[in-house]
């Protein structure tokens, strides 16, 4: 199947799915859950989900065992966009060139939407229906690494402490080095986290081939941060475009 194909096929099967499992904008609290689904439902590239239906297939994984941490990786990058645009944080009225979520719904609205997307994502992989309810070969002991792996991406040695740095390096030299780990925790970790995810609802157990897929991940994470910071400083005149945030 062509690239653009792929793209176009796991695009529509998880923003359906992401529907389906999002609470209902009209269920209380009402303002809550049209802020969860303002923010995972608009435009999104989803190459997160993406990453671990691509891995997920290239192991021969059926896409209905995918789905569940496909979502939840997503859900986890919808969370850290709310908090990232807050005025605390980037301060920044424009995603995908449409208002942020605080901008849309208040401050406070944003920030619970954010901790609902949270700990939704971790409700969905750690719910035992998944693993109980999968004609297939996974097992409880693969849903409990799955769930330990997106947790150790999103925490304070994944997303969570890269945004941190970025917050102490704001207008403060940094070497390379430095730059390369930020970039790595903030937003290298959760793309590890979908490649790996794919790879751990799998029957493989080739270490050789996780090592692969996390040299893959590693150099694919360090080039989406390197794409958008050129996007950040040129977009006004080599590539321009509508403030997106600090991630694709």
């Amino acid at each position: 199947m062509p690239h653009s194909q792929f793209l176009s096929s796991v695009q529509q099967r998880i923003n359906q799915q992401l529907e389906q499992y999002l609470p209902l904008s009209d269920k209380s609290p009402t303002q809550l859950h049209q802020a969860m689904r303002y923010s995972v439902l608009n435009p999104g590239k989803r190459v997160r989900p993406a990453l671990v239906y691509a891995t997920g297939e290239m192991l021969a994984v059926e896409q209905t065992i995918l789905d569940i941490p496909a979502m939840a990786v997503e859900l986890i990058h919808a969370y850290s966009l709310i908090h990232d645009d807050l005025p605390c944080m980037d301060d920044d009225d424009l995603r995908r060139g449409i208002p942020t979520c605080h901008i849309k719904f208040g401050e406070a609205s944003a920030v619970l939407a954010g901790d609902a997307l949270q700990t939704l994502a971790f409700e969905l992989l750690a719910d035992p229906k998944y693993c109980l309810d999968q004609d297939s070969s996974l097992s409880q002991q693969k849903q409990l690494s799955m769930l330990h792996t997106l947790c150790v991406a999103s925490g304070s040695q994944g997303m969570g402490g890269g945004q941190a740095v970025d917050l102490m390096m704001t207008n403060q030299p940094a070497d390379i080095q430095t730059l390369e780990s930020m970039h790595q925790m903030k937003t290298g970790a959760l793309i590890n986290a979908s490649v790996k995810m794919g790879f751990l609802a799998s029957d493989c157990e080739d270490q050789v081939i996780l090592a692969h897929l996390n040299t893959y991940s590693h150099c694919l994470g360090l080039a989406f941060q390197i794409r958008d910071d050129i996007l950040d400083i040129e977009g006004d005149t080599l590539f321009p475009r509508i403030n997106t945030g600090s991630e694709p």
